[in-house]
């Protein structure tokens, strides 16, 4: 019998990358073998920045089938769309009007991207934290995955079930939402850029050479890595913190080659960039490849992936309503059984 329930998603705003598997996916495949995982794409996240709305259908289709070809298991989890789940958006607006602005205000990710957005900032990306939060209390998640970058929005959704709903509105006895719990990922959970050893591995950056995508081809992951940031130090090393693109591709080569840390570290100790560059392409090249394969598999019999999402969709709804149908009568909103 499984345990805790798990929450976890991804924005389809672009094809996935290493990071986003390594650093997230993986511990979701692990993670689904001893939880009850629900699994979501995210797209109304998406509507927070400029889009195409029809890449934005597509990117949603590519990355729940990227989600299956990594090794999420429509038997073993509920894999789904969060837009065609209605209770998120009503969940959201029923806490917006339960929390303050500048609990808003002080997000750090607002911060970062209402500058880089200037005059077009939306409402929208002030006010996402708000929806994220609702997708977690939706379902009672008891853990939440997530990284540094993410720690302070689930804060947020534990503050507001806890201070501006159980609170007011719940019994001590039995609380109207549950206060989930971060789980911090393990090794490999911050995955960084190509291009520069100190930053995170981004679908939003816009060099695309600082991110090999799960979906590259075999001549673009080797054009990829051969122009990646190095050092003009011989032989690769973790944990010199003068050297951080070594100690970023060191580890890929360890996790994608399957070898662990112990055994590349001694193997390129001695070794320079030109002869370890290939090394590591070979590496992610196999890696990568059944994962590619499965997901062109699920692309091109597009009838059993619209049989997942919507089989997903299904046990995502129940549990969604119930949770906001309880947050609905507590707020003192009229039920239809009462008319």
């Amino acid at each position: 019998m499984k345990s805790k329930r798990v929450l976890s998603g991804v924005q389809p705003t672009g094809a996935l990358h290493l990071g986003n598997w390594l650093g997230a996916i993986n511990n979701w495949v692990e993670l689904q073998k001893t939880h009850e995982t629900f699994v979501c794409v995210v797209d109304l996240h998406a509507l927070t920045i400029p889009h195409d709305p029809k890449a934005l259908e597509e990117n949603t289709l590519t990355t729940a089938a990227l989600y299956i070809a990594c090794g999420m298991d429509p038997d073993q989890c509920s894999i789904f769309v969060q837009s065609q789940i209605t209770a998120h958006s009503e969940l959201c607006w029923l806490l917006n009007c339960l929390t303050p602005v500048n609990w808003l205000e002080r997000m750090i990710q607002y911060k970062e991207k209402s500058i880089k957005q200037g005059d077009n900032v939306s409402v929208g990306l002030l006010d996402y934290p708000v929806l994220m939060a609702a997708d977690i209390l939706l379902y009672d998640a008891d853990l939440v995955p997530v990284g540094e970058d993410q720690k302070q929005h689930l804060e947020l959704a534990r503050d507001i079930a806890q201070q501006r709903v159980n609170a007011k509105f719940g019994d001590k006895e039995k609380p109207l939402l549950k206060i989930p719990k971060p789980l911090i990922l393990k090794e490999g959970a911050k995955i960084m850029s190509l291009l520069d050893g100190t930053k995170k591995m981004s679908k939003s950056d816009p060099n695309e050479n600082s991110r090999i995508t799960l979906l590259d081809s075999p001549d673009l992951i080797a054009k990829k890595i051969k122009k990646a940031k190095t050092d003009a130090h011989l032989g690769l090393e973790f944990n010199n913190s003068t050297r951080p693109e070594a100690n970023n591709l060191l580890g890929l080569y360890a996790m994608l080659s399957g070898l662990g840390r112990d055994v590349v570290e001694k193997e390129c100790s001695d070794i320079g960039w030109g002869k370890f560059k290939p090394l590591l392409a070979d590496a992610t090249i196999n890696a990568i490849e059944p994962i590619q394969k499965k997901y062109y598999e699920l692309r091109n019999d597009p009838t059993e992936l619209s049989q997942i999402l919507t089989n997903g969709r299904f046990k995502a709804e129940e549990v969604a309503q119930e949770t906001l149908k309880r947050v609905q009568v507590a707020l003192g909103l009229l039920s239809t059984d009462k008319i």
